[in-house]
């Protein structure tokens, strides 16, 4: 578990982080360096899932190694069965990552939602419904390892 509280927004209890696949931990199905070793450092401390279509059915093998739960969903109300996941989870201690239109209700839902900007880019709807936007993946997990970062950038 990770847990903060940041000054005049709330007290954060994570147990969970539910990460996208491709443009969020990848790029055209090929995960980016280092995302590997910073996933399994964060897997002591929350459950790691990752939710994708797996539009290039790399998704499997690219998280071989990786302690963490893979589920590939439908292409279809993939939004909806993102949020519905977390939901699952609890939304109050999950901490969710993404860049596409289809992780803007899990990000907006979570107690943390985490934008990344990619080479793939970021939907801006799913910008606004973040509470932290990051320029890189390894950044976004950093945030988790170091909680002081998280106070600095949403603190009152």
């Amino acid at each position: 578990m990770i847990e903060t509280t940041i000054p005049g927004y709330k007290t954060i209890r994570l147990e969970h982080l539910v990460l996208d696949f491709n443009g969020t931990l990848a790029c055209d199905g090929v995960m980016i360096d280092g995302v590997k070793s910073a996933l399994n450092a964060l897997a002591e401390l929350l459950e790691i899932h990752v939710l994708t279509a797996d539009t290039f059915g790399k998704a499997a093998a690219q998280l071989a190694g990786v302690n963490c739960k893979l589920s590939i969903l439908p292409i279809e109300h993939q939004d909806l069965g993102k949020l519905d996941y977390v939901k699952k989870l609890g939304c109050d201690k999950t901490c969710c990552m993404g860049n596409g239109r289809n992780d803007r209700l899990m990000l907006k839902e979570s107690a943390l939602g985490v934008a990344v900007i990619l080479e793939e880019g970021t939907s801006a709807e799913t910008l606004a419904s973040a509470d932290i936007v990051c320029t890189s993946i390894l950044s976004a997990l950093d945030l988790l390892t170091h909680p002081l970062r998280l106070v600095a950038t949403l603190r009152s």
